[in-house]
């Protein structure tokens, strides 16, 4: 059909049956096209000069009953064009369906290839795991460092002589113990008492997991790693030792233990040392500052003959204040005396040489507490006695603190502050737990898998892009 059919006017009842019922080929094209007599369509009053078509089926460019064209704009050029097209995609043939999938060359390389590098090895290493792997059993040991802290007799006191309290953090001789089992230090210990490298050699089919090495230390610190396992967690310390024969591993263990406690020991040891030294100089000085300080005391006395100025100026006082007692009720009397008798009373002169004797003693007190009988003011001497006194009472105070610091340090160093203590002892074990084949033998087969799949889709990727 041509653009020009679709032209107004151009179509005459001769031509339509040719079109349309005069070809025989017209029904099983209009039943294979969309909007044609077999799919249902919506009818309506045809548009356009293509509504004439026999039996009320329409050809493209119209808006029949079904006709795939749009409503309202049917006969138009551009809708005629579009008509074309979707006529020539309808008259392309039908690509046959895909074939099944064969078997190809790329194919068999890539079976060979899981089979070469996963399915062999995991073979191999479950020969090796089931028939020459040796047994290996476990022992198991807890352990922490406990610290204890009594209080000290120098809290008695005041705090005044807290000079040699040992204080420490349980926490921090954990962490260094941690590190010691590491060490190569318990390696060689514990290599001394035992001899590792022949207990774990005791597997000589057992090329993997046997010992291999020399009777270096670096070889046996290496070995170390691999045959104890440490866990730390909160201050607690666990441990799991392998060995070829459980004697053997719960020995290792009990080895562990043992320097484990030797090492907290000797720390120990040297805390102990320290604090003492230091409570030891601290009352060495102590003594030395009351001896000078007595010293001292001992020249004031002998220079001005007072064993205790402030002793002597009390009762000096109390003299002066009985005198002055005394002189008040002599003034007393001889106010009633004036009062009462004759003005040339032998008692109003009496009591007055009283009162003036009385006066003159008072003064005599009085200037004993300016000087003495060398001229020293009694003041002066009495504060020279009292900086001597502090100093005393001083030294004695630290003196008694340095003491009881003392006493407190040689104490702690008889008793064991620090000591390791294990909740769980070196268990002997009843069957062997290692080496877990099957766990084992998984990882090595889901490694190998997820291997093998990375290196396929690499291959395929890099196939894909040349």
């Amino acid at each position: 059909m041509s653009a020009q059919d679709d032209k107004p006017g151009t179509n005459t009842p001769e031509q339509t049956p040719k079109t349309d019922a005069g070809n025989p080929d017209a029904p099983a094209k209009a039943a294979a096209r969309p909007g044609g007599p077999n799919r249902p369509g919506k009818a309506g009053p045809a548009k356009g000069p293509g509504a004439k078509m026999g039996g009320g089926r329409m050809g493209p460019g119209n808006g029949g009953a079904g006709g795939p064209g749009r409503r309202g704009n049917a006969g138009g050029p551009g809708n005629a064009q579009m008509q074309q097209r979707i006529q020539a995609a309808l008259d392309q043939p039908v690509m046959p369906p895909a074939s099944p999938a064969a078997f190809e060359k790329r194919h068999f390389g890539l079976a060979i290839s899981f089979v070469l590098l996963v399915i062999l090895p995991t073979f191999l290493a479950g020969f090796y795991l089931y028939t020459r792997a040796a047994d290996q059993y476990a022992s198991y040991v807890g352990f922490s460092v406990r610290s204890e802290t009594a209080s000290s007799p120098t809290d008695v006191l005041g705090g005044l002589g807290s000079l040699a309290g040992i204080s420490s953090s349980s926490t921090s001789d954990t962490d260094i113990l941690y590190k010691f089992i590491q060490s190569r230090d318990l390696v060689e210990r514990v290599n001394t008492r035992l001899d590792l490298q022949e207990i774990w050699s005791k597997a000589p089919n057992d090329p993997i997991f046997s010992y291999r090495g020399s009777d270096a230390l670096e070889d046996l610190a290496d070995e170390w790693e691999r045959k104890v396992r440490i866990y730390y967690d909160n201050g607690m310390i666990d441990l799991r030792i392998l060995a070829f024969e459980a004697q053997d591993a719960q020995d290792i263990a009990t080895a562990i233990l043992d320097e484990g406690g030797t090492l907290i020991n000797e720390l120990n040891d040297i805390a102990r040392e320290d604090a003492l030294r230091y409570a030891r100089t601290e009352l060495e000085r102590a003594q030395e500052r009351l001896k000078t300080a007595r010293q001292k005391v001992t020249e004031f006395r002998n220079q001005y003959q007072l064993v205790d100025p402030t002793a002597d100026v009390q009762s000096q006082i109390g003299v002066v204040t009985s005198l002055q007692q005394q002189l008040a009720e002599q003034l007393v009397s001889l106010g009633m005396l004036q009062s009462n008798a004759q003005p040339n009373d032998p008692r109003i002169s009496q009591t007055d040489l009283r009162i003036k004797v009385i006066r003159e003693q008072i003064d005599a007190e009085r200037q004993k507490f300016s000087s003495d009988s060398e001229d020293v003011a009694l003041s002066d001497v009495v504060g020279q006695y009292e900086t001597l006194a502090v100093d005393r009472q001083f030294a004695e105070t630290s003196y008694t603190a340095a003491l009881a610091s003392y006493e407190s340090a040689r104490a702690e160093a008889v008793r064991q502050s620090r000591y390791i203590a294990s909740y769980i002892r070196p268990t002997l074990a009843q069957e062997a737990e290692f080496p877990q084949r099957g766990q084992l033998l998984a990882i090595i087969a889901g490694f190998l898998a997820v291997a093998w799949v990375i290196g396929a889709l690499v291959f395929y990727s890099l196939r894909d892009r040349r």
